[in-house]
């Protein structure tokens, strides 16, 4: 059923699916308020729901005109359904008017002004409710957090989970949480079991770890420190926790793990425009960026990319793209590959030039090369999935770093391949073990070190006898790694040894 899901929404980047989810909340509620089963006006909610996303468009808006910074219409209208899903409908009096209008301007305004070198330091809808709760006085009731709503949160939150590859973080979250909340129960004698069912249940625990934890900006990339960011917040937002006489609440939990977050985390955004353009293979460019400044990455990392553009469609206009490059080179790289059906996203891409905007951030993966240099690898690329080889690989040639690395590259045909230059630079200067497979094409005529064929667990065990004691990376479309994971699986391989790159850049 998961993988069902993962197929519908493939073609989903993290933001529409985001909104998606939010809204599919908001629209159950509004049922189920129609029903009497929740305590709300479903007209009251739809009226603040509204007033909340079109207000933190505005001040959005306003916030980008003042601070002179690219407009992102996508963060805004989440941080609204986020706020709708957390602060009581109400539309009654001048006063509900006013604290709308103060929460989304807070909301916004904080993506400005808390910020560090352009970075904002704290999830937007959390700094804002807090800041109200200290100042007007009106605090968020967190009413998602209710037993009817838990089947539409529960279900729309894993698959959301899944698509951003951030399930570890969620469950340390969650364990910490029920461990902290099960220490007070024992305490003060309240009962275990209730606890942790009203933890579950009743409370904003699952909501706020799927929708505002995971968020990529405010939240650690590398995944030991995920870890113990997931332990910091969830050990934070039960109710029962507090320090003397002052009780945490959920928005406080995670303002301090977005400390923590930026404290241990990335802290690197660039304004880049397009160099030029190099077509790598068919339907493939490699975009070319002088950086102003030192970026430090390792080589298979990615950064996430905004291209703000107009008539943005439904994908949105951020992806995460592995930088191709090397840290060795004084440029950065993205090899990207077009489709037919490309989003608006890539269409301005490919009809961008030098004076075309990208906003680069967050360098974030674990895809990365072993400190060990006598590990024995294996690389599997599957079409553009070839880029962060092409950065490691590069890295290896500059430093003339000797690994025993056999790289098994398959594409379509044989003008699909990509960066081949590097990998015969590598074979010749450094003698890594590189072949080409074609799917369609005669192999014949590619010369050399070239096959017809697809994955499978026969041809590994041809062209790496001794798989058993190496270390597999692979890269490339979902369905592709799934295939290639289950087939070394199958080869009694075991899941420490393969490691697999996730990024939604296809569309």
């Amino acid at each position: 059923m998961l993988k069902f899901f993962d197929k519908v929404f493939d073609g989903f980047n993290m933001y529409k699916l985001l909104i998606l989810y939010l809204s599919v909340i908001l629209l159950g509620a509004t049922v189920l308020s129609f029903f009497k089963v929740l305590a709300y006006n479903p007209l009251y909610l739809l009226l603040s729901t509204s007033l909340l996303v079109f207000f933190s468009w505005l001040f959005n808006y306003l916030m980008s005109y003042i601070f002179d910074a690219p407009v992102n219409p996508e963060s805004s209208i989440i941080t609204g359904l986020i706020l709708a899903l957390i602060i009581t409908p109400t539309y009654q009096s001048f006063t509900s008017i006013t604290f709308i209008l103060a929460v989304t301007g807070l909301a916004m305004a904080s993506k400005y002004i808390l910020a560090i070198k352009e970075r904002h330091l704290f999830n937007p809808a959390a700094v804002a409710v807090f800041l109200t709760s200290i100042g007007p006085k009106q605090s968020a009731s967190w009413w998602v957090g209710s037993a009817a709503l838990m089947p539409i949160v529960l279900i729309g939150g894993i698959i959301l989970v899944r698509k951003i590859k951030r399930e570890e973080m969620l469950i340390y979250y969650v364990v910490a949480s029920l461990i902290v909340t099960t220490v007070y129960a024992v305490i003060d004698k309240s009962g275990v079991i209730t606890s942790l069912k009203n933890a579950i249940l009743t409370s904003p625990l699952l909501f706020l770890g799927f929708v505002m934890l995971t968020e990529p900006l405010t939240s650690p990339s590398n995944r030991k420190t995920q870890r113990w960011y997931a332990v910091i917040v969830g050990g934070l937002i039960p109710p029962q926790v507090h320090f003397l006489s002052y009780y945490t609440s959920p928005e406080v939990g995670l303002l301090i793990g977005n400390i923590f977050g930026y404290l241990f985390g990335p802290k690197t955004k660039l304004f880049l425009y397009i160099n030029k353009k190099i077509k790598v293979a068919k339907n493939t460019l490699d975009f070319v960026f002088i950086p102003d400044k030192p970026l430090s990455y390792l080589p298979g990392q990615y950064m996430e990319w905004t291209l703000p553009h107009d008539r943005t469609d439904f994908r949105g206009s951020r992806r995460y793209f592995t930088l191709a490059s090397s840290p060795t080179e004084s440029n950065l790289r993205l090899g990207i590959k077009f489709y037919n059906d490309s989003s608006s996203y890539k269409k301005k891409l490919i009809d961008g030039d030098e004076g075309t905007l990208l906003i680069a951030s967050h360098v974030s993966g674990d895809f990365v090369m072993p400190k060990n240099k006598s590990e024995k690898l294996v690389f599997i690329a599957g079409g553009i999935g070839i880029t962060p080889f092409r950065s490691m690989v590069k890295y290896l040639i500059d430093k003339n770093e000797k690994r025993d690395i056999t790289l098994l590259y398959f594409a379509g045909n044989s003008d699909d391949f990509a960066y081949k230059e590097i990998f015969e630079e590598a074979r010749a200067k450094l003698k890594i073990n590189v072949f080409y497979f074609m799917s369609q094409d005669d192999a014949k005529t590619f010369g050399n070190y070239s096959y017809k064929g697809v994955i499978s667990g026969d041809l590994i065990k041809k062209m790496v006898p001794d798989y058993s004691q190496r270390k597999f990376y692979i890269c490339g479309p979902t369905a592709m790694l799934t295939a290639t994971n289950d087939i070394l699986l199958g080869l009694s391989l075991p899941k420490k040894k393969i490691v697999k790159d996730y990024f939604p850049g296809y569309i």
